[in-house]
């Protein structure tokens, strides 16, 4: 198939876009909110479409399932990302030289920003939304277990966007089939900037296959430390938290660390995992404090590769330290930069491991679920950047966004 057309069509919206003002932008968002919410009954019939074709069992499922609930959620998003500022023409910085030149480095869009995602169809409009509200224009990728879903949201965003005479190619949403993702990969000149979302397969395909800067938005390793002064009722909760809300989700617990002298408190610490049926991979020390404690069926001796493995699945690994330094060097070898937390009452612990993780979100004493846009009060996301370079944590507005130096002057010459 031919796939420059889609290319050359997200060009001259590109430029469309630039002419629409920040009240028309927020104008259509709203109304985008409530015809989402209008079209509930047809999302949730394609989306069932999708379902019908992949296992319950399968840890994508959970991402791909669209509820009236989760539908509902992502209208609230919407809305709350139309009501946010618009970073585009913030000056970041503004001065005078000695030689009368007035130079101001202002906030500008990236310009077309292509996504390639798997089974997670509420991206198609988190990402639409995002772009749409900093003037990027989006070229989508979704993988063909979401098609119908994918082509559903597509259908209600043009929907809106025709209500209004708008450029519809202010979103395309490219076939699903595999050649359309090597288009997008070697679009250079069309699209500034690629974004995989997905498995780290997925992630490192596109890394070393693009011709396009990419930002990746990495799998999550997560590591939970339970410190010698960690609160057992906190550690409890977070622990739970991070490990059951979501087993599908990149900021879920994969890894629990456990100071020697806390293995007392195992039992009582993992408890509840065990009413969402949590298989433990425990190392010699914690599987002998778990043996008598925690169902049999359930618990594992640790082999070397349940260390550093992403799970998305009611699985954790579980392993023993002999202080905060070695838990530290334990995640500096096994991390992704994701998210990783301590559970500790000692300041000094706390002050350690958030300096000392080098992950996109540190936490002390909360659970890693919060690793979200809209946690983090950005209204959505576009993915969790786990790089360094422009991005880095939950990409919401001001990710999206590059800048440009506008220089005045009165006939200076050099």
């Amino acid at each position: 198939m031919e796939y420059q057309i889609y290319f050359q069509n997200s060009l001259k919206a590109k430029k469309d876009i630039s002419l629409l003002t920040n009240d028309e932008i927020n104008k259509i968002l709203l109304e985008l909110a409530d015809a989402v919410e209008e079209s509930i009954p047809l999302l949730i019939k394609e989306n069932q479409k999708d379902l019908d074709q992949m296992s319950d069992t399968d840890p994508k499922y959970d991402r791909l399932k669209l509820t009236a609930v989760s539908i509902a959620a992502i209208s609230s998003d919407i809305r709350k990302v139309a009501k946010l500022p618009n970073p585009l023409g913030v000056v970041l910085s503004e001065q005078v030289m000695p030689n009368g030149l007035h130079i101001s480095k202002v906030r500008v869009p990236l310009g077309i920003v292509g996504v390639i995602y798997e089974a997670r169809p509420n991206v198609t409009l988190d990402v639409f939304t995002l772009c749409f509200k900093t003037g990027n224009v989006c070229i989508l990728k979704g993988g063909s277990d979401a098609e119908f879903s994918n082509q559903a949201i597509i259908s209600v965003i043009h929907q809106v966007l025709n209500a209004h005479n708008l450029n519809s190619a202010f979103v395309t949403l490219l076939p699903s089939e595999r050649a359309a993702t090597h288009a997008l990969l070697q679009a250079r000149g069309f699209v500034d900037v690629l974004i995989p979302r997905g498995s780290q397969q997925l992630i490192n395909y596109v890394r070393e296959s693009s011709k396009i800067p990419v930002i990746e938005t990495g799998a999550g390793i997560v590591h939970v430390y339970f410190d010698a002064q960690g609160d057992l009722n906190k550690g409890k909760g977070i622990i739970f938290n991070a490990k059951t809300r979501r087993v599908s989700v990149c900021n879920a617990l994969d890894c629990l660390l456990v100071h020697q002298d806390r293995l007392n408190d195992l039992p009582e610490l993992l408890q509840p995992l065990i009413a969402e049926n949590v298989t433990l991979f425990a190392d010699d020390a914690a599987f002998s404090q778990l043996k008598n404690s925690y169902p049999g069926h359930l618990l594992q001796v640790a082999k070397p590769e349940h260390y550093g493995t992403e799970f998305l699945d009611y699985k954790l690994a579980v392993k023993t330290v002999e202080d905060i330094n070695e838990a530290l060097n334990h995640i500096a070898e096994n991390s992704s930069k994701h998210s990783e937390a301590i559970v500790s009452e000692n300041p000094n612990h706390i002050a350690l491991f958030l300096n000392q993780v080098d992950a996109a979100a540190v936490y002390a004493n909360a659970s890693t679920a919060f690793t979200d846009g809209g946690q983090f009060g950005l209204g959505a996301e576009i993915g969790i950047s786990t790089q360094k370079l422009h991005a880095r944590g939950p990409m919401g507005l001001e990710e999206l966004t590059s800048y440009k130096w506008l220089v005045w002057g009165e006939g200076q010459i050099r």
